[in-house]
């Protein structure tokens, strides 16, 4: 590994360009194999890329619970932001991966954690119809009264997104 005599210190050789290629491509793809070794070998669980999207925030969005697995059980932060104000239980609310839903709670996901615009994992589960994650975070405790920056509430975004399955649940819970 020799660094060009024009890159500053704090740039990365290519070598660590590739290696971080790797391993972000991994949580995309679901490597839990690999995510065993690399953790017990030093990789920090809650490294981020460039958007500041965690290991953890990619392999739950794009579903792969054993590589979620593996990741919480070496210490990765279920409540671990990225840069746009997003995380891993918002976002597996929104892709309706209900077992995904329920594995982050059970390791400590908060189930009312908000995005930069106040959007609640409920909220995501009622704008796009995902009855069963609705439900599963109703009994998990989530507050259907919350309201996003614009002053919306669950109902009121399943309403605007003609989501009628959310909508009638939440709805019944109001009256």
């Amino acid at each position: 590994m020799t660094r060009d005599s024009r890159q500053s210190p704090d740039t990365p050789d290519e070598e660590t360009l590739r290696l971080a290629a790797e391993v972000f491509n991994a949580a995309r793809d679901g490597h839990a194999a690999a995510f065993r070794r690399w953790l017990a070998g030093g990789l920090p669980p809650d490294l981020c890329n460039h958007n500041g999207d965690s290991l953890l925030m990619l392999a739950s969005y794009h579903g792969h619970h054993d590589t979620v697995r593996v990741l919480l059980a070496h210490g990765a932060d279920p409540e671990r932001y990225n840069d746009r104000g997003q995380n891993p239980l918002g976002g597996a609310a929104f892709k309706g991966d209900l077992a995904m839903v329920e594995l982050l709670l059970a390791h400590g996901a908060a189930v009312d954690g908000t995005t930069a615009d106040g959007k609640t994992p409920l909220m995501f589960a009622a704008m796009f119809g995902n009855h069963d994650v609705l439900d599963c975070l109703l009994a998990h405790g989530a507050d259907p009264a919350a309201r996003e920056a614009g002053g919306l509430t669950a109902l009121d975004l399943a309403v605007a997104m003609g989501a009628e399955s959310t909508r009638a649940r939440l709805a019944a819970l109001a009256s």
